[in-house]
């Protein structure tokens, strides 16, 4: 088995049929197929599954899928930085991050990328962390924004600051809330309010979730939501109460709505930059990795991201720069 027929089985699989990759490929169908039947013949096992509609890798066919582009981009990045080793930082360098982070970053990230890299092209995918975090897996984005350490040899996570979640909801006790007059909600009481929060297995929700049952009660979530725009009206709305980063409350205001901190000490989360570890990071990686840390440092010291803080994370903005010169 060789490079060519691990590309060939990617773009298989991301085209789903042998004659779209063919034609993407330049290369003859049959000869798609032969290598493939070769590969199976190698391995022992079937690695695609083939209907009406096209193919799907089986099980066997997403081991190899997964480690095929990895072995693919390691190739790539190896290959670009003997290349370019004396040459600036080139290539494309695609980011996930959500919602939450992207209005604050994202703008500033393409900004001084291009103006001290124009070499570099940088694309941002908005999701939720959940599936920043695949798309980090599957190899097909460079870095990602995410709300905890990844616990995956393949990843490094770097955290670049910590930001406080407040209690939004409406100024007016919602029908069978109690008044709260304090500035700040217990757990206890916060386990009582109607709860609109994104999908278990998201940053937020996980954090939010893991300390209410550390300090002896539940959430009560009566809509999950995977939309950052939806918060807002449906709160106004009186649909319930949502905890959000303060950063998000200072942008978007409160009008109609108040703001509680969560507990006697405010709840926060650590937002990390997470990048490939098990491959060298190209040049072009490692210089948007080394903007992005500078970035948010400034955010923070000029307090431009709102209850935002980096005192309390050890080693805040060691990324390893070595592969910019």
């Amino acid at each position: 088995m060789d490079l060519r027929q691990l590309r060939y089985f990617v773009a298989i699989v991301e085209q789903g049929s042998f004659s779209k990759a063919a034609q993407l490929l330049n290369v003859a169908q049959p000869a798609l197929s032969l290598h493939v039947r070769n590969m199976e013949a190698d391995f022992g096992k079937s690695l695609l599954f083939r209907k009406a509609q096209g193919v799907v890798p089986t099980e066997a066919g997403e081991i190899l899928l997964r480690d095929a582009r990895s072995i693919i981009r390691q190739f790539q990045a190896t290959r670009q930085e003997i290349q370019e080793f004396d040459a600036e930082p080139q290539g494309d360098v695609k980011i996930g991050m959500s919602a939450s982070i992207s209005p604050f970053l994202g703008v500033s990230l393409l900004l001084d990328t291009k103006t001290k890299f124009p070499k570099i092209k940088v694309k941002i995918a908005e999701a939720m962390s959940g599936f920043v975090l695949e798309w980090l897996k599957q190899g097909r984005i460079d870095i990602g924004f995410l709300y905890q350490p990844v616990k995956d040899g393949g990843l490094r996570s770097i955290p670049v600051l910590s930001e406080d979640l407040l209690l939004v909801g409406p100024k007016t006790p919602l029908i069978g809330v109690c008044a709260m007059e304090t500035d700040y909600i217990s757990y206890a009481d916060l386990s009582k309010l109607p709860l609109i929060m994104p999908s278990t297995g998201h940053g937020l929700r996980d954090i939010v979730q893991a300390k209410a049952l550390a300090m002896g009660h539940d959430l009560n979530v009566v809509l999950d939501l995977d939309a950052y725009a939806c918060f807002r009206p449906l709160l106004q709305h009186g649909l319930g109460y949502a905890i959000l980063p303060a950063n998000v409350v200072a942008r978007d205001g409160t009008d109609g709505l108040r703001t509680w901190t969560i507990g006697e000490k405010p709840l926060h989360r650590t937002i990390y930059l997470v990048h490939h570890n098990d491959r060298p990071l190209t040049r072009a990686v490692g210089a948007v990795i080394e903007i992005c840390s500078k970035t948010f440092e400034q955010m923070v010291s000029n307090t431009e991201w709102r209850g935002a803080s980096r005192t309390d994370i050890p080693g805040l903005f060691a990324t390893e720069t070595s592969a910019v010169h």
